[in-house]
């Protein structure tokens, strides 16, 4: 139980951040012609802010779910960078543990449990706080989105907020990270998720300058390149409007 509550209480600073990026989900999810409860169900389905952001559009847009789906999953392969830096620390465990475990892999969870596994101790403890963190995570993030899905259409499309998120994990996520490769890994899933939903939402052909600024480690030109494509993707959804 310790553990546990250790992970928990580790991962309520980041609630404070992910909170409002599950509100703007839940927005876009009532703002789209889709039905409410199939936006927030996007939270337990999918469990990844920038390819839930993705879903619900390309659903709005009337995309074919087969596409919807395919778009998804290749957003979602960042993953694979985090789930292969921390699998080592989760050989050995039970598969239904390392199912459950895989499946709330996101992108805190993943700063919070590698910090408790690269400390000295037992693996369990180091696997019970990993699932408090994760699981206080998971809960907040789909009251999140169900809160912002009640509260409606409030705040204008034009805003384009669905890129708040890969901001977001560039911002915050990367510079918390100690070591160099964990960084540059995370830094890289992050500007993948940004390209991947900017060629979903807007079919932008050229995203190779924030990958090749990501694979330098160069937080900042990353930030000001993603920064550079909202404006560039707002600027030509108004023009195409």
């Amino acid at each position: 139980g310790g553990e546990f509550a250790a992970g928990a209480r580790a991962m309520v600073p980041w609630l404070a951040g992910v909170t409002p990026f599950g509100l703007v989900i839940g927005v876009s999810a009532a703002q789209a012609d889709i039905p409410t409860l199939a936006g927030w169900l996007t939270g337990p389905a999918i469990y990844a802010g920038s390819s839930q952001i993705a879903a619900i559009e390309m659903l709005d847009a009337g995309t074919a779910p087969v596409v919807v789906v395919i778009t998804a999953l290749v957003i979602n392969l960042r993953l694979i960078l985090y789930s292969g830096a921390i699998a080592t620390h989760w050989r050995g465990a039970p598969r239904w543990w390392r199912a459950v475990a895989a499946y709330l892999l996101i992108d805190p969870s993943f700063v919070v449990g590698i910090d408790r596994y690269q400390r000295p101790g037992d693996r369990i403890d180091a696997h019970t706080y990993y699932l408090g963190g994760a699981i206080t995570l998971w809960v907040g993030w789909l009251l999140a989105i169900g809160a912002g899905a009640t509260l409606g259409a409030q705040l204008p499309a034009a805003l384009h907020l669905e890129f708040v998120i890969p901001l977001y994990l560039v911002g915050e996520i990367v510079p918390k990270l100690g070591d160099r490769a964990t960084r540059r890994a995370a830094l890289t899933a992050a500007v993948v998720a940004g390209a991947l939903v900017e060629r979903a939402l807007y079919g932008f052909a050229d995203i190779r300058t924030s990958i090749e600024h990501s694979s330098h480690g160069d937080e900042q030109l990353v930030g000001r390149s993603l920064l550079h494509d909202v404006a560039h993707g707002a600027g030509r959804e108004q023009a195409l409007g």
